[in-house]
């Protein structure tokens, strides 16, 4: 006898994941798909779009192969905001521009700043105008690509798009849309079309719904692709982190989740409307909710970069050799704004520095800096949040990096915040599942993805990190005239002329 079950996948930075759930919640299988970005130039980060399509038809057709379950519902999911511009036929026009670790449109950023004002956008949009902003990349594609933005008709996101490719629907969710800044008002819940006439006056904007809405059923044509079965429903779908905050049940007022992946993300649930200059004010993934966000620009990148450097060595003995290294590795200090910094300090021209080398250092010195690093990072955007009038009651950990004690434990020693694990540390791709379940069935998440494991912080520990993070404070504010400059000649390096 078949089992009822459904799918969810999720298009990432680095790879696409995809699991089959049982309408228990129980794990039945997963397929992954590896994938790398582009980077073109300097602060240019790209994907092929098409590349989002294939990847899903692929995993659902691993997923399904044993032929031993029915699937009556899809969810998805995908990296964000992305922009990705299509013509009236949606045949995409160029690859798709990501998120605020893009940092291409600073031109754009400070004109519309001028032009909209700084405090109007953060009191219509819920926050600054920043390299997150997906409203600005589009504003980038109209100035330096007027050929194909006089083309452009349609925009899509990875979820986005894979309903389309599923169902022939044109929708978007409205968190996603939440992060178009300077396109959504997050007051009224819609476009605001004085500025979206000023920014993409050629772009038929999707209609809008919530993550988990069922956005249309699977076409026979996409069911011969997939092997989904057609008519099954297909949800609306939103970015990763909120799928990821979802997937741990981390959506209740006063619930801060962190996302452990190739970059750090965090959401806290908020009962009213809050907006900071240096964090993202959202509208949730979930009717009536709201949310201040933060995201690093690096995390999990840092540890993979320095993985390739070390010779690619197994992350279980790095994370060996980063725990005998001991508390403050042995004095390294590392800023991780290897690609430049999203919130709180909003630097996209932040470059990443590690203070304090000897020769005496080795792998797991560096290692372990990086995850400090990190922790130190998100200690600085908690502090944001609370300064903006958060209330954290609860925080979360999930993704790849939250399956490792080491991680977990400093970022719970330099923050003094308690992290529940949860049984399932999958991320987007089950918080996808789950909405999808949710279409046919009271799906709980405390039911479907326990708690495994609180992680508790250390006091004797966070005496030392005290420290550790106000020279961590006081290392950019030294530094950052430097990194600035570099940084100008990272993007135009002076003209050497070769001597012999």
């Amino acid at each position: 006898m078949l089992r009822t079950a459904v799918i969810g996948v999720d298009i990432g930075t680095s790879s696409s994941k995809g699991v089959l759930v049982d309408l228990d919640g129980s794990l039945r299988r997963s397929a992954v798909r590896e994938h790398s970005v582009d980077r073109p130039a300097p602060g240019m980060v790209e994907m092929d779009g098409n590349l989002w399509w294939s990847e899903f038809a692929s995993i659902a057709r691993e997923l399904l192969a044993p032929g031993d379950v029915d699937v009556v519902a899809v969810g998805v999911s995908g990296m964000g905001p992305c922009v990705m511009l299509t013509d009236d036929n949606d045949i995409p026009l160029r690859p798709a521009i990501l998120y605020g670790v893009d940092t291409r449109s600073v031109a754009q950023l400070a004109r519309l700043e001028k032009e909209l004002g700084a405090a109007a956008v953060l009191e219509r949009c819920g926050s600054a105008l920043t390299t997150q902003a997906a409203g600005a990349k589009v504003a980038w594609v109209a100035d330096n690509e007027p050929e194909i933005f006089a083309r452009a008709r349609r925009l899509y996101m990875p979820s986005s798009w894979l309903v389309r490719k599923l169902t022939g629907e044109y929708v978007l969710d409205q968190h996603s849309a939440s992060q178009c800044t300077p396109l959504y008002d997050t007051i009224a819940r819609a476009w605001y079309d004085p500025w979206v006439d000023l920014v993409a006056p050629r772009l038929d904007m999707p209609p809008l719904r919530w993550a988990g809405d069922a956005a249309g059923i699977v076409t026979a044509e996409a069911a011969a692709t997939t092997g989904l079965p057609a008519g099954i429903p297909v949800i609306t779908g939103t970015i990763d982190a909120w799928a990821e905050a979802l997937s741990v049940g981390a959506h209740r007022v006063g619930d801060l989740m962190l996302m452990y992946g190739t970059t750090m993300f965090l959401v806290h649930t908020i009962p009213d409307r809050l907006t900071s200059p240096v964090l993202w004010g959202t509208v949730g993934a979930l009717p009536e909710t709201r949310n201040l966000a933060g995201g690093m620009a690096t995390s999990g990148a840092i540890t993979s970069w320095l993985r390739e450097l070390f010779g690619s060595p197994d992350y279980s003995e790095l994370l060996r050799l980063a725990h005998n290294s001991g508390i403050g590795a042995r004095g390294l200090l590392m800023l991780p704004y290897f690609a430049g910094e999203r919130s709180p300090i909003m630097d996209p021209q932040a470059r990443g520095m590690i203070a304090g080398l000897t020769l005496s250092h080795g792998r797991g010195d560096l290692y372990r800096s990086a995850l400090e690093a990190t922790g130190f990072g998100v200690r600085h955007n908690i502090e944001a949040m609370i300064a903006a009038g958060g209330d954290i009651r609860r925080v979360v950990a999930v993704g790849g990096g939250a399956q490792g004690s080491l991680w977990t434990q400093i970022v719970s020693d330099i923050t003094g915040q308690q992290q529940e694990l949860r049984t399932y540390s999958i991320g987007a791709s089950y918080g996808g599942a789950l909405l999808a379940a949710q279409l046919v069935v009271a799906a709980d998440i405390e039911l479907w993805n326990p708690v495994k494991e609180i992680i508790t912080p250390r006091e004797d520990a966070r005496a030392v990190y005290d420290q550790l993070y106000s020279l961590y404070r006081q290392l950019y504010v030294t530094s950052a005239e430097l990194t600035h400059v570099l940084a100008e000649w990272q993007e135009r390096p002076p003209s050497i002329q070769s001597v012999s």
